[in-house]
């Protein structure tokens, strides 16, 4: 496969699994925001800020952080690079780029979100049901996603997709718990802890996943397990790394032997390591190194992969 062809589906898929990530965290913001008495101190309307990295792009257009203004930045604000209507245009042009690669289901499914949003950024935000675009953004997501799955040859088109999928995964459950676990405050209120780790969860899709695990109120260290070392869910950062790894070792060619190594070794740390070992490190700098490590083997993806040689 050339590696243009590569990296254009490569980043179709994470622009799309942005996108969807993207959404998540803001329909929990929006819940939280809603509930004055947990965020007080406007920690919970930072914190897509401080997760996209786009605090001071944010800042040198707005002169306040609230709801309707971070709606409007991240939703369909064509000069924000993080928003959602940039992301699934990033998605879309890729695929327009690699169309004789992929279905004509996934295709067309890519397409017809594209033009739906372009007709939403027309009609403008005020008047936007949040909820109801965040819905859609998951739903389309999911659609392409399955398309995907169900509709693509198991061949490297496949797993390039997946990969890309993948690695922005991992980088986003990451960057969703070092940020709400540093919002947490060693004397936090037990009803503001209780809805601030049930928001974290249903921010990655995995409330379900952990009252049929613990069968329990959320915990600090139960939740990390959770998202960090359990393989049993998907937006889990072991998850994400196994299926990296098994990926890798099936694309064509000997180009790939250093992300190989990379995830290999990232892959042992989730699988051998404890909750105990992870805070005895300090959960924040464990998050930092993963962060770390995830981007050097994206950095090694597309170096083995994506690079015109």
């Amino acid at each position: 496969m050339l590696s243009r062809t590569a990296s254009e589906l490569y980043w179709m898929s994470r622009y799309l699994e942005r996108a969807e990530n993207t959404a998540r965290m803001l329909d929990v913001t929006n819940s939280m925001s809603l509930m004055p008495q947990i965020d007080a101190d406007n920690s919970e309307l930072i914190a897509p800020l401080t997760i996209t990295g786009t605090h001071e792009p944010y800042l040198a257009r707005y002169e306040q952080i609230n709801m309707p203004n971070l709606l409007e930045f991240f939703l369909l604000d064509e000069a924000n690079p993080s928003s959602i209507y940039n992301c699934i245009r990033g998605a879309r042009d890729n695929a327009h780029a690699v169309r004789g690669r992929i279905s004509g289901e996934v295709w067309e499914s890519l397409n017809t979100t594209w033009l739906e949003i372009k007709a939403l950024r027309k009609r403008g935000i005020a008047g936007l049901d949040a909820v109801a675009f965040f819905d859609w953004v998951k739903e389309r997501s999911h659609q392409v996603r399955g398309a995907t799955f169900g509709t693509i040859l198991r061949s490297d088109t496949l797993r390039f997709i997946r990969l890309g999928t993948f690695i922005e995964r991992a980088d986003n459950t990451a960057r969703i718990l070092d940020v709400k676990y540093q919002v947490m405050k060693e004397d936090e209120d037990p009803v503001r802890e209780f809805y601030r780790w049930n928001a974290l969860l249903r921010s990655v899709g995995a409330y379900e996943a952990y009252q049929e695990l613990y069968k329990q109120s959320p915990t600090r260290d139960q939740v990390a397990e959770l998202l960090i070392l359990r393989s049993e869910v998907p937006r889990s950062l072991r998850a994400s790394v196994e299926e990296v790894e098994q990926l890798l070792a099936k694309i064509e060619g000997d180009t790939g032997r250093e992300p190989r190594l990379l995830t290999a070794v990232q892959h042992a740390k989730l699988r051998f390591g404890t909750i105990g070992d992870l805070f005895a490190e300090g959960l924040h700098d464990y998050l930092n190194q993963f962060l770390h490590d995830i981007n050097a083997i994206a950095e090694s993806i597309h170096r083995a992969y994506l690079e015109a040689s």
